[in-house]
């Protein structure tokens, strides 16, 4: 599981810059993204389900696990890998029963309170979010920042991805101080060269886990 968390992309298509998305997304994959999840807040059921289907047949020749954003329904009709959920959305417990067995439910921790409470549930990934301030989610409580990240790894005993903020130039210090991936959005949907910057990305997160397994392996 924990490899497949390394380099999670969450789909914009806002941010592909008006750039074919399922290209965006195939381009990322070859550059080395490890999960998708598929993030639709305005598109109808119907409309959700057929991009779906679709990005799932793109995906899976590269043994790429999609994830659905919310929508249990969806990742039922489509039979996704799994789902992410936030605090608003379907509780775990009930998300975990209509799923059943073998399917990755992740869900969003925005403050000490909601990370605690995870840790009574089976949960495949705890998403500490937004690591840092990020124009992507404006209805979110403070960023938790590194010394917050600390205290989670710490405190919780969940693979911890980080979303928010996001970029090559702070990947490495999130890996370092306990996250087990790097969820982005703009990083790579926005980016020049999807592929390349995933590659980047991906090169700066397995050089980082390395370091802190040589360093703290209890952590790993």
């Amino acid at each position: 599981m924990n490899s497949n968390l390394e380099l999670y992309l969450v789909t914009d298509e806002a941010a592909c810059l008006g750039r074919d998305f399922y290209w965006v997304v195939e381009e990322a994959v070859i550059g080395g993204v490890t999960m998708v999840q598929l993030r639709e807040k305005s598109l109808s059921t119907r409309a959700f389900i057929d991009r779906a289907k679709r990005l799932k047949n793109l995906l899976e020749p590269y043994n790429v696990p999609l994830i659905i954003n919310d929508r249990i329904d969806v990742a039922l009709a489509v039979d996704a890998d799994g789902v992410h959920i936030g605090q608003s959305d379907m509780p775990f417990p009930i998300a975990y029963r209509l799923l059943g067995e073998g399917k990755i439910i992740g869900l969003s921790a925005e403050n000490q309170l909601q990370l605690q409470e995870a840790e009574h549930w089976n949960l495949s990934y705890l998403a500490v979010s937004p690591l840092f301030a990020t124009s992507t989610k404006s209805d979110i409580e403070q960023p938790w920042e590194i010394e917050g990240l600390q205290w989670a790894r710490q405190n919780s005993r969940h693979p911890l991805v980080v979303i928010g903020g996001l970029h090559a130039g702070n990947a490495r210090e999130a890996v370092q101080h306990g996250a087990t991936g790097i969820a982005v959005v703009s990083a790579i949907c926005s980016a020049p060269s999807p592929q390349e910057a995933a590659r980047e990305l991906k090169k700066i997160i397995q050089g980082s886990m390395l370091w802190r397994l040589q360093t703290t392996p209890d952590q790993i």
